[in-house]
């Protein structure tokens, strides 16, 4: 069921039908926006080649669904959506779609594309019955910066068009470390998002962060520093609602870990600390050392390929630590390697503000129309698109917020922080927003709501404020009556 503003944006698509109920090219880009209304939100993992996008997409699955490597088909752009029976569709750019054989290899899922090369297929969809799939489409794009120019072009072509908006509704950005490449394209999707100009809906991952402290058990720690900093730094902020290190391999692993793996993870924490030490100082090593351990070379090989040296490392401690079942420590290394972080801030920033995200695409599509296919009798449309875009809400708050992050909102810096906060920009559950506990209690919530809409209506009643303040003010006041509102 949709909420009112996306609600007013169906019956604009509507309106706008009617009005080019002659011009099948534009009739045709107007059905698509409706459809992508009650479609779910749209998330696209894009980076530079190897930054590690496929496994930091199966992590989130919490399946092995994306091919990893250099496989034919990391080289295709892939949709991950929902499915009730699992089934994999090649559209090729000519001729008509195909469906392709289910079917795993080594617990991997594998993808046949019946003797068709990579620059011939447009796209591959995967329908797949997981939960994780069911409010979000994942699409996993070929890396940017590639050698190869057809291939980052495969990514640029749905993220960044020419012309037109972006594919997608929001973007996770995986990188290794800054590099002025990374930042810009970023800076691209943002001036061609599906919410320009409104919120900035991309989020940047530094993947691998484990190999920031060199495989170290503080590894992460250190990682989260680094995008601590990048967080403070104005260029990144701009372009990012957030930062977040996830070590991708231990995250996906994590996620998928099997009995034997954690049979020999068991047995290695019985080890003398020093000798299992010794085992781990290369990967070489851990594979060819005596034999400490009852698992054979290929068994080693394969659990370093599927953990990383800090993966085992931390696996082991935990173990040692008290941590003895199988499930509670795939738990505890999916906490630890900052996929729960990620997953949150995926949700909280994206997939509640799913319906707002998508009724702004439609509304940019809308607006791409009217100025490039005039068209007679679209003045009233034009002035429909007008009232809903300023008048509602939180479409307001996705400009402000991207004010916020871009111009600045013309605040002090105390108080330009917390308007962010309270027009969504921690996220949009009452708590995130004022700056309480998730777990807060709705007395909680009221008081600190009314305290904050206090102290906005006296900022915005200031008679020192210039018009553009006072109009800052005023959205923080209306954003703090909604908490209200929506309390029992």
């Amino acid at each position: 069921m949709m909420d009112e503003p996306s609600t007013m944006v169906a019956e604009l698509l509507q309106d706008t039908i009617a009005v080019y109920h002659d011009d099948p090219q534009a009739q045709e880009t107007l059905q698509h926006h409706a459809r992508r209304l009650e479609e779910p939100l749209r998330v696209a993992v894009t980076g530079m080649v190897k930054a590690g996008k496929s496994t930091l997409i199966n992590a989130i699955i919490g399946e092995e669904l994306a091919p990893t490597g250099t496989a034919e088909c990391t080289r295709i752009v892939t949709w991950y959506r929902y499915g009730d029976t699992p089934r994999v569709t090649m559209i090729p750019r000519e001729g008509e779609p195909r469906l392709l054989a289910v079917k795993r290899v080594n617990g991997l899922l594998d993808f046949d594309l019946r003797g068709a090369r990579a620059e011939e297929v447009d796209r591959l969809v995967v329908d797949w019955p997981n939960s994780s799939l069911r409010d979000m489409t994942l699409i996993d794009t070929p890396g940017i910066a590639s050698l190869s120019g057809d291939v980052s072009a495969r990514s640029t072509d749905i993220l960044i068009p020419d012309s037109g908006s972006s594919a997608v509704d929001a973007l996770v950005y995986v990188m290794r470390h800054l590099r002025e490449a990374d930042l810009t394209f970023l800076e691209s999707f943002r001036r061609i998002s599906a919410s320009q100009p409104g919120a900035i809906n991309a989020l940047a991952v530094i993947s691998r962060a484990d190999e920031i402290g060199a495989g170290r058990i503080d590894s992460l720690l250190a990682a989260r520093d680094i995008a601590k900093r990048y967080r403070n730094d104005s260029t990144l902020g701009s372009v990012a609602m957030g930062i977040v290190p996830v070590a991708g391999l231990l995250a996906q692993t994590a996620r998928t870990m099997r009995q034997a793996e954690f049979a020999i993870l068991l047995e290695l924490s019985k080890l003398d600390r020093a000798e299992r030490e010794r085992m781990l100082l290369s990967a070489d090593r851990f594979i060819r050392s005596p034999d400490h351990i009852s698992a054979d070379a290929a068994a080693r090989a394969a659990l370093l390929d599927r953990f990383g040296i800090f993966g085992i490392r931390l696996a082991t401690v935990l173990i040692n630590s008290g941590t003895t079942e199988p499930t509670e420590l795939a738990h505890e290394l999916a906490r630890r390697s900052g996929l729960n972080e990620l997953v949150s801030l995926v949700a909280g920033q994206f997939q509640v503000r799913a319906d707002h995200l998508k009724a702004y695409s439609a509304m940019v599509g809308v607006e791409t129309l009217l100025r490039e296919r005039p068209h007679a009798g679209t003045e009233a449309v034009a002035a429909s698109l007008e009232r809903i875009r300023v008048g509602t809400h939180e479409f307001r708050e996705l400009r402000l917020l991207a004010a916020s992050r871009t111009t600045g909102l013309n605040l002090p810096t105390g108080l330009a922080a917390e308007a962010e906060r309270l027009i969504g920009g921690m996220g949009v559950a009452p708590s995130d927003r004022l700056g309480l506990a998730r777990e807060a209690s709705a007395d909680d919530i009221r008081s600190a709501a009314l305290v904050s809409l206090a102290r906005w209506h006296a900022h915005a009643e200031n008679p020192l404020n210039d018009r553009a303040t006072t109009e800052v003010c005023q959205a923080v006041v209306r954003s703090c009556e909604a908490i209200l509102a929506r309390l029992p």
